[in-house]
């Protein structure tokens, strides 16, 4: 499970470079203090600290999903189907993405959950920016649910926890140096380190497949537990 959790944080340092385009916006209009550096600096951190809570909060739910799973004996093939789907989603037309999928009754709640974020930027103290970063993980993010796939696949609530825990410390370094430096981050520096979040997510995939395949490998793909349970019955003699 390390290299799972080495990947997942990975992801987050690459992918947080994504997340400039998406969240930049967002993080450079946040409302704080600047009475004080020290001010600037917790307040940021704050923001940061609500989105890593929602995302270990996701490991929490999903990793219930991924040990039920794994009682019934699905874990295997829940990790090879996990990634899978990651490989699908990498290779997927940009036409198609999760963003652009996203309708009914959920676009009324993200509508909702946009125009709460929006009032909360009206108000300049510590809680509404912890606030702001718990509101913020639960927006439409096609990383996000990659990294839930990756969570799922875990195998137990703790793992899972961890898993998502790993992902958004990972993403801790830019989207804090965002919100408390401004964009600093070039559009060509970008662009170059945008190159290597598909293939990082290709390796989260085939990690996910291998620990399904359970073909021996330490830590990356460990043999399956093939120990049969034996029923012993009782005799009753005349």
């Amino acid at each position: 499970m390390i290299s799972l959790f080495l990947v997942a944080f990975s992801i987050g340092i690459v992918g947080s470079f994504h997340c400039v385009g998406m969240c930049g916006p967002l993080a450079l209009s946040l409302p704080l203090s600047q009475n004080s550096l020290m001010a600037k600096f917790s307040g940021a951190l704050l923001y940061n600290a609500g989105r890593i809570v929602t995302y270990s909060a996701f490991g929490l739910v999903f990793g219930l999903i991924g040990q039920t799973a794994a009682l019934f004996g699905f874990q295997q093939w829940l990790s090879i189907v996990a990634g899978a789907i990651i490989l699908i989603l990498i290779l997927m037309p940009k036409k198609y993405t999760i963003n652009r999928m996203v309708s009914g009754k959920a676009t009324s709640f993200f509508t909702g959950l946009r125009n709460r974020l929006g009032l909360l930027f009206t108000q300049k103290n510590n809680s509404s920016l912890f606030v702001i970063g718990l509101l913020n993980g639960l927006l439409p993010c096609g990383l996000v649910y990659m990294a839930v796939a990756g969570a799922i696949a875990a195998g137990d609530v703790a793992n899972s926890v961890m898993f998502m825990a790993s992902f958004g410390l990972g993403t801790l370094p830019v989207m804090w140096s965002i919100a408390f430096f401004g964009n600093y981050v070039g559009v060509s520096v970008r662009q170059k380190i945008r190159r290597a979040y598909p293939f990082m997510m290709a390796l989260m995939a085939c990690l996910l497949i291998l620990r399904g395949m359970g073909l021996g490998i330490p830590y990356v793909s460990p043999e399956l537990n093939t120990q049969k349970t034996e029923v012993h019955g009782c005799c009753i003699k005349d």
